[in-house]
């Protein structure tokens, strides 16, 4: 298949890219090392909250623009995996927030009883939630339905898929890093723990932005994924067992019937993180073509995916046509 544009990278980003593309009238490939499932993408707890992520003045916009269309998509979800869920932020107050959250319908100062012990502040919302593994597959349908050719290829150049299409769309995450080459890009490690769930209906979050120690815990269907950590420049995607409990024994302050629950396994993964944030612009290629980058998300792919995707297929539709 003659395609105009080539995506390089299968999860999240590189996914609503294509799919932007695809329908918009784009005859559109997408090249992947890894299967859906095994992305960094499929890893991610996915609550819609901007975490992690630069430029702060271009964020909120993608954020808002991914919101709005998670917003639909959660009237199935069934079959998307996106679902609109009721949560506890603490240590964060609606005040504190930058202007997109005056967009962010129902943010509000928790209640008192909202809070668990030992926290005085935070605020509600109900956003959406997303079971990953559900929506990568959600992704890759729709893709299809649009006449995109989906292959699992290994990139070790950009040149490979300039030689098969007139533009190339980089989204291709921690991988960027030696692809384009960025030394800017920088793993930030994730450990979860997957566990049954207790009757746990409510997501929650405790942030300590001087920490590599994070606190939150999302329902998801069949399971109760526990969180976290923001380990930086570690590679390492092994589960430690002593994270692991140390992870358990923080969520289960919180709910001590977490303390209980029966494991069902471990997840590790690399945030794209970026110094100078999120890059999206346009550069030629040595040999001829036009390469576009979607990369740098850190840890809020998926909150910004359907804005990121917007801006950088405008940039490849207007070399294309």
């Amino acid at each position: 298949m003659r395609a105009d544009v080539i995506v390089v990278g299968g999860g999240v980003i590189g996914l609503t890219t294509a799919i932007v593309l695809a329908e918009r009238g784009a005859r559109v490939r997408v090249w992947s090392r890894d299967t859906a499932g095994e992305t960094t993408s499929a890893v991610a707890g996915a609550l819609w909250w901007p975490y992690r992520i630069e430029p702060e003045e271009l964020v909120g916009d993608w954020s808002i623009a991914s919101l709005r269309v998670y917003e639909k998509l959660a009237d199935q979800p069934e079959q998307t995996g996106v679902r609109l869920v009721a949560g506890v932020q603490a240590n964060e107050r609606p005040a504190d927030l930058g202007p997109w959250s005056a967009q962010v319908e129902g943010v509000r100062d928790a209640y008192p009883h909202e809070l668990p012990p030992g926290h005085d502040g935070g605020l509600w919302a109900r956003i959406p939630l997303i079971d990953m593994p559900v929506h990568l597959g959600w992704l890759r349908r729709r893709l299809e339905a649009a006449g995109c050719v989906v292959e699992t290829r290994t990139v070790t150049d950009f040149a490979e898929a300039a030689a098969e299409a007139p533009v190339v769309v980089n989204c291709t995450g921690i991988d960027a890093r030696h692809l384009v080459p960025d030394d800017r890009v920088r793993p930030v490690r994730g450990q979860l723990v997957l566990v049954e769930n207790p009757g746990i209906e409510e997501w929650f979050t405790s942030v300590d932005h001087g920490s590599s120690r994070t606190t939150y815990f999302f329902p998801q269907p069949g399971r109760l994924i526990l969180g976290g950590t923001a380990d930086e420049d570690d590679w390492n995607l092994v589960p430690d067992p002593a994270t692991a409990e140390a992870i358990v024994a923080r969520c289960a302050r919180i709910r001590p019937e977490i303390a209980k629950a029966r494991i069902l396994g471990h997840r590790v993964g690399l945030r794209p993180s970026r110094a100078q944030g999120v890059r999206i612009e346009a550069e030629p290629l040595p040999g001829g073509g036009l390469l576009v980058h979607n990369y740098g998300h850190g840890g809020a792919g998926v909150t910004v995916a359907w804005g990121c995707a917007e801006t950088a297929a405008r940039l490849a539709l207007r070399a294309a046509s």
